[in-house]
């Protein structure tokens, strides 16, 4: 286990050390000058009623009711009647002076330095002498320096110094970031079989392809295969084989040479192999279908909402949220209770997604409301300089920015971005165009804006970009077509502004910005026209949701670029274009948002293909 400290976490760290010694000291009914004159007394043998000896030597003079203040060990030791006579002097085995030193400076001053040369023996040091303050202290640390350089040895570490809430931390941090872990990590391969058989029979195991698992498995054979390859099979049983790409299953896991030697991997391989015949042939079978556990999808740590919209010639409140592992929209029934709106912004800070601007038909919206995901709760904040729909909106450095639109009389080239701190929005410079039905991204630690039209109608190709730093906005290259109602996101160090409406229909036209070359490269088009939609990235690929074509459109498909391709996913449950999206990362809910019947997907599928057949 070996802890990695950069700038940021060094300075993330300073500051956490100084909250802590705050709160420590603000727990403790003594100032902080009754204290600096007690650790004095120890200082200069004052006062002192007891030594504490050491096995290297060390000698301290305390007070026993500032040790036992702090530590269930000390005060057992200092009150307990077993002894004969009152004893004054104490000799404390498996301690160092170092370690006792800091540890009287935690009980006398409530400060304490946890750093990554102490960290680890003073965890031992306090959990042996039950100084559970230094314990907390430094279980802390170690959470905030998880990096899967060492969060294999931070999880054994504390399963053995029975430190729980570090340990699930530990695993969760393995778990979320699995996929790097698995390739780089030089600790995971040495993990026992048992905990690597727990780690990959999670439901959290955030893999997008299960193909990563079966990988691990046979890189920690191959650290010592001549005894473990023996484990294949108790390890190949954790597996999602049925999540598995049916050629790479053939050609990878069926015939791998650690499978073909063991017959105990058998019974494995015919389920697969049962399981992808019956994906292949429900369509036709009329029987119930159950998903097994090889099929059922693996709980995702990101999970995208859809909010509001337009639908039947009406705005909508409606949210629903999309489970990406199964593939399924999940309605959600906390709607805002202010009413519906569409042509309107979303954006996530934290567990908070915060909804703005906006037309609900009849009125122009300068309001922002915010809905808490953990405690399903919705609040207005305070409302923006200027009424905005057909508004462009996206966070930057936990700020939320709000670029042009349209008041309902003109088209507007004013920005401003919302402190949630201060709960508080402020004008920005303005941008060089006027934009109402853009779209904006962040990249890079800037907004790009493109797109939408001006106050005379003129769709426009034009692109910028708006610097924090300097208040400015910079002139890009145009796109290679005028177009407004598109959307933008940022994906792999580009900016993508895909869809939108050319002044005569719909259009499935996609491009890139390139920021390093100031131009814009096509890249594949949709398969479905679409125009105030959604576009969002989760789960690496790019979403693209509802929309407006001749109608509005519950379709919704994704881009991938290692392969270049659009497919199509799961249809949302209501027709809505104007919509917003936006994505939250491992909120501490998720379970909430998700498709709960995972047990239940083929069957789902069969019922829906055959409704399909029978419509056509």
């Amino acid at each position: 286990m070996e802890l990695d400290e950069n700038n940021n976490n060094a300075s993330n760290n300073a500051r956490s050390n100084e909250c802590c010694t705050k709160r420590l000291a603000s727990r403790c009914p003594s100032s902080s000058q009754t204290l600096q004159s007690l650790y004095d007394l120890r200082q200069n043998n004052l006062l002192c009623d007891a030594v504490i000896r050491l096995e290297d030597g060390g000698v301290f003079s305390i007070h026993r009711a500032i040790l036992s203040a702090c530590s269930a060990y000390f005060r057992t030791l200092f009150t307990t009647t077993l002894h004969s006579e009152k004893r004054t002097d104490f000799l404390i085995p498996n301690v160092n002076s170092h370690d006792m030193n800091q540890l009287l400076d935690y009980a006398y001053l409530h400060r304490l330095d946890v750093n990554k040369a102490n960290v680890c023996q003073l965890l031992v040091s306090a959990d042996y002498l039950d100084v559970l303050g230094v314990l907390e202290l430094c279980c802390d640390y170690l959470k905030r320096n998880l990096v899967p350089e060492n969060c294999i040895g931070i999880m054994l570490f504390a399963r053995e110094h029975f430190c729980q809430e570090l340990e699930e931390a530990a695993r969760r941090y393995i778990c979320k970031n699995f996929v790097e872990i698995a390739e780089t990590s030089s600790e995971i391969l040495t993990l026992c079989v048992a905990d690597l058989k727990a780690l990959i029979s999670a439901d959290e195991l955030n893999v997008k392809n299960e193909e990563d698992t079966w990988e691990l498995v046979l890189r920690w054979i191959d650290h010592d295969p001549k005894k473990r390859k023996a484990h294949i099979a108790e390890l190949m049983s954790q597996i999602r084989l049925g999540l598995l790409e049916t050629q790479y299953f053939m050609e990878n896991v069926k015939e791998h040479p650690y499978v073909v030697r063991n017959q105990a991997c058998r019974p494995m391989l015919i389920e697969a192999l049962k399981f992808i015949y019956e994906l292949e042939t429900f369509s036709i079978n009329n029987e119930k279908i159950a998903t097994p556990k090889i099929g059922r999808p693996r709980i995702p740590y990101e999970i995208l909402f859809a909010i509001g919209g337009w639908t039947k010639d009406m705005a909508t409140n409606y949210m629903e949220t999309y489970d990406t592992r199964a593939d399924r929209w999940v309605k959600v029934p906390q709607v805002d209770p202010f009413g519906p709106r569409a042509h309107h912004g979303s954006a996530v800070i934290g567990d908070n997604i915060y909804v703005v601007g906006g037309f609900d038909g009849h009125s122009f919206f300068n309001s922002c409301r915010r809905f808490n995901v953990v405690t399903k709760i919705w609040r207005e904040v305070a409302p923006m300089n200027f009424r905005r729909c057909y508004v462009s909106v996206t966070v930057l450095n936990d700020l939320v920015y709000a670029m042009g639109g349209f008041d309902g009389l003109h088209r507007l080239s004013s920005a401003e971005r919302y402190d949630y701190r201060r709960n508080q929005w402020s004008l920005i410079a303005p941008m060089r165009y006027q934009r109402s039905d853009g779209d904006c991204t962040t990249l890079d630690g800037k907004i790009y804006v493109a797109g939408g039209c001006n106050s005379a109608g003129e769709l426009l190709n034009t692109a910028e970009y708006y610097d924090p730093r300097t208040n400015q906005w910079t002139l890009i290259a145009p796109m290679r077509s005028r177009r407004c109602s598109l959307r933008c996101i940022a994906y792999h160090g580009s900016v993508y502004a895909i869809g939108g409406y050319n002044g005569i229909s719909s259009v499935t036209v996609a491009e890139r910005y390139d920021p390093k070359n100031n131009m814009w490269i096509r890249t594949p088009d949709m398969y479905t026209p679409r125009r105030n939609f959604a576009l969002e990235v989760i789960d690496d690929r790019i979403f693209a949701i509802g929309g407006f074509a001749n109608y509005s459109t519950s379709h919704v498909e994704c881009y991938d670029d290692e392969t270049n391709q659009w497919y199509k996913a799961d249809d949302m449950w209501v027709n809505r274009s104007g919509l917003s999206a936006c994505v939250l990362v491992d909120p501490p809910n998720v379970h909430d948002y998700l498709h709960n019947r995972r047990e239940q997907l083929l069957e789902e599928n069969r019922q829906r293909q055959t409704k399909s057949n029978l419509n056509q």
